[in-house]
């Protein structure tokens, strides 16, 4: 198993299934490091020296150790319900969201939203949007209008690996750019 494999497997327990390997989380989404270890363990060979790597290497930056390294969590993008403890935090004048052309109409009609996730997240860089947004098909960007609805009273956080987080983005502060 590839590193990659391992951390798209541990991504998926730290952000949406920790039952299986049977695990929890606590309320700020923090996992015991040897009980990941050894429930991940089961189908992709996994020991501290190699966790260490995959979180030190990881180019999205998705996860993060405690100081002593005994917890680890995913950095955001959860859908199970959890406080990774966020600062709110005021946005740059604008934002960006990267994504398909097929989810255009819907997105004209209802805004962002974030589906199964507990945020919609934004990018602050419009090379960022391109990379997300080229994962699910034909490319469409949006610019979000971050600065107006800070004025307007919607909270934005700042996850530690950049990714800019709101609960949900309404159509008034949606530019498309392509």
């Amino acid at each position: 198993m590839s590193d990659k494999d391992t951390s798209k497997y541990i991504s998926l327990i730290l952000r949406h299934k920790p039952e299986v390997i049977g695990i929890t989380l606590d309320e700020h989404g923090w996992a015991d490091v040897d009980a990941l270890i050894e429930g991940v363990n089961r189908t992709h060979p996994l020991d501290m020296e190699r966790l260490e790597r995959i979180v030190a290497e990881d180019e999205k930056q998705r996860y993060s150790f405690n100081e002593d390294k005994t917890l680890i969590r995913a950095n955001q993008g959860h859908s199970v319900q959890v406080d990774v403890e966020l600062k709110e935090t005021k946005p740059p004048e604008y934002l960006y969201h990267g994504t398909a052309t097929k989810y255009e109409e819907s997105i004209d009609r209802q805004g962002l939203l974030p589906k199964s996730r507990l945020y919609v997240h934004l990018s602050a860089d419009i090379e960022t949007a391109r990379k997300v947004g080229t994962r699910h098909g034909k490319l469409l960007i949006y610019k979000v209008l971050s600065e107006k609805m800070h004025e307007d009273g919607i909270p934005f956080y700042l996850s530690v690996n950049g990714v800019w987080l709101t609960k949900t983005v309404e159509t008034k502060y949606l530019e498309k750019l392509q």
